[in-house]
């Protein structure tokens, strides 16, 4: 192992390299100052060209950091990744045609990077089908230079899989916290693990080469073997940046790290607007000792909602990114997480996703169409990406939506149990028709899932026959305030009740106090196990 400067870390990367990045959104373990240090050189020097940048997730703080410093002509060729809506440059250049763009499942790029190490011969799944990344209709392709097919749809026992192939990788750029000696690399200060090491171990099976970014170097033999992410036979170069922050938005937050545990009345409360009503009424869906995920956008309020009812410690939140527990963070920290039981590697948080483990799922969602589909992915001209999205909706037992009926510069007053609008939005968000299906209303029905759609001023649910309005809040006109601002007419439930009025009244809502002496959740035999003791002691 070698340490090198940013300036040298960037001369390794060549004209057309695969450069595979690790990190996610708004800065959380991203190598920033390895990202950089490229876009300087290409500056300088022009090279390196035609580079191919793959990472899972969205990089940057939606304005000229992480992914958006490769936004100059000639230095991307493409772009494969989760997200695109955290670089607005390169999605402005996906949008203009001017380099290959692609958003697959953030999953599904997490997993293949663990197939690609393995050495299999890619990723075979059911995520994806269905929806803009099948392959019969847009195959995640976001421009159109983006020719080739990075996603195929194959049958194998009488089954329909998407199956994505894998890639060559020549730079890894990642990112921990110590590096010793040897090359040993921790993550005790990051607020989350990420792929780091299935990306070294992908990037050493394709022969190419890994550069850590650090916060600091160590004597050898002084770091905890059990504290090593990825050992030091993986790691050809590291890069030591001493005033690496942990996001972008914050320098060290101690409970992102799990360093500490911050008392619940210690997490801030939202005031009573539109994002705060959809997120009370998302958390009313909530059920004791769920297991539950939380995604980004105006649901990761429902975190700071359960921690002001006192529901944090009989439900468990989770994020794609790995926590597990706590309430995911918000805003430009969204991805990390506070008093969280634990943090495991996004691979395998995706494996239990994949496999049907959350019973509950709350994502947002940009367009709704009278079937129940979602599209979050392309919008209104903007190129934006899917995320953990698919993964998450497509094997959640229940999957609850939330967002404003319609959006660009609604405002509503609340506080004395009734919903006033005060300014309506300009652009409607229940449509006839979605520019990309992200999530498919039909193919979730016949699967048996349960959809429900949560706005600050009316609910919803799938029927066999479409969308279905149930809940109308107090205060509001139906006609005028909800029909009349969709671009279609929903079914009316003839049991159409009033949405709780304690969602649009200051101060708890009470919505959890039955969950402490709530029935948990054991699985069959511990009852089975359970009956017979309480017989043989009868």
């Amino acid at each position: 192992m070698r340490v090198v400067t940013p300036e040298q870390a960037a001369a390794l990367v060549r004209d057309g390299d695969t450069v595979l990045i690790g990190g996610s959104g708004s800065g959380h373990a991203v190598p920033e100052r390895l990202i950089e240090a490229v876009e300087t050189r290409f500056l300088a020097t022009g090279a390196p060209r035609s580079i191919t940048s793959i990472h899972p997730v969205g990089l940057g703080d939606r304005g000229q950091r992480g992914a958006s410093r490769f936004a100059h002509e000639g230095l991307l060729k493409r772009i494969v990744c989760g997200t695109i809506v955290d670089a607005p440059p390169i999605a402005a250049m996906a949008a203009d045609n001017k380099i290959e763009a692609y958003t697959l499942p953030q999953g599904a790029i997490s997993q293949l990077i663990r197939e690609i190490a393995a050495g299999r011969p890619g990723l075979i799944t059911h995520v994806g089908l269905h929806t803009f990344v099948d392959p019969r209709q847009a195959g995640g392709r976001q421009s159109e230079r983006a020719t080739e097919d990075l996603v195929e749809l194959i049958e194998l026992k009488g089954h329909e899989w998407l199956f994505f192939k894998p890639f060559p990788i020549d730079v890894a750029f990642i990112r921990g916290t110590t590096a010793d000696e040897d090359g040993n690399i921790s993550m005790e200060h990051e607020a989350i693990f990420g792929e780091m090491l299935s990306m070294a171990q992908a990037t050493r099976r394709c022969g190419g080469l890994v550069i850590a970014q650090v916060k600091r170097l160590t004597r050898r033999g002084s770091l905890p073997a059990k504290t090593v992410k990825v050992p030091g036979m993986l790691v050809d170069a590291v890069v030591v940046v001493p005033d690496q922050a942990q996001t972008y938005q914050t320098f060290y937050d101690p409970a992102f790290a799990g360093e500490l545990k911050i008392p619940l009345d210690s997490f801030p409360n939202l005031p009573l607007d539109e994002r705060k009503i959809v997120a009370r009424r998302c958390a009313m869906e909530l059920e004791a000792g769920a297991i539950c995920n939380v995604g980004s956008g105006i649901c990761t309020g429902i975190g700071l909602v359960a921690a002001e009812e006192g529901l944090l410690d009989h439900i468990t939140l989770t994020n794609e990114q790995g926590i597990i527990g706590g309430a995911p963070a918000s805003g430009l920290d969204a991805g990390a997480g506070r008093n969280y039981a634990a943090m495991i590697d996004q691979p395998y948080q995706f494996d239990f996703y994949d496999g049907g483990g959350l019973d509950i799922a709350f994502l947002s969602a940009v367009e709704v169409d009278p079937r129940g589909s979602v599209n979050i992915s392309r919008f209104a001209g903007r190129v934006v990406g899917i995320g953990g999205f698919v993964n998450i909706s497509q094997n959640a037992k229940k999957m609850v939506f939330g967002g404003t009926l319609t959006a660009g510069g609604l405002k509503v007053g609340a506080g004395d149990g009734k919903l006033t609008i005060l300014s309506e939005g300009k652009h409607r968000k229940f449509v006839p028709q979605l520019e990309q299906t992200s999530y498919n209303g039909q193919y979730a029905k016949e699967r048996g899932q349960t959809t429900v759609f949560v706005t600050e001023r009316a609910v919803f649910r799938t029927s066999d026959e479409g969308l279905e309005l149930i809940e109308v809040a107090p205060g509001i006109d139906l006609e005028r305030d909800v029909l009349g601002q969709m671009g279609f007419r929903p079914m009316i439930s003839p049991n159409l009740k009033t949405m709780n009025e304690r969602i649009f009244r200051s101060g708890r809502m009470g919505v959890g106090d039955h969950f402490a002496t709530a029935t948990p959740n054991v699985h069959p035999r511990l009852k089975a196990l359970a009956g017979a003791q309480s017989a043989s002691t009868s």
